[in-house]
């Protein structure tokens, strides 16, 4: 059993016990959001710092349709 930290940015996002090692370029969920894993260090012979990115969503504007709105 590994005790793993993902990290994005300095930011601890989560802390497993995992029985298998995550490898460079998997893709993951965490919290809901689509990760990759960037790097993974072994800092000792049961912590383990796994470097992740986040896929950034953006949202989109609707627009509104101002000609139904009533004049005054």
């Amino acid at each position: 059993m590994f005790a793993v930290h993902f990290i994005e940015k300095n930011n601890v996002l989560l802390t497993q016990l995992l029985n298998k090692l995550p490898t460079e370029g998997e893709e993951l969920k965490i919290k809901g959001r689509k990760a990759k894993v960037s790097s993974v260090k072994r800092v000792d012979e049961l912590n383990v710092h796994v470097l992740v990115t986040i896929e950034v969503v953006t949202k989109s504007k609707f627009v509104v349709d101002n000609s139904k709105k009533k004049k005054r």
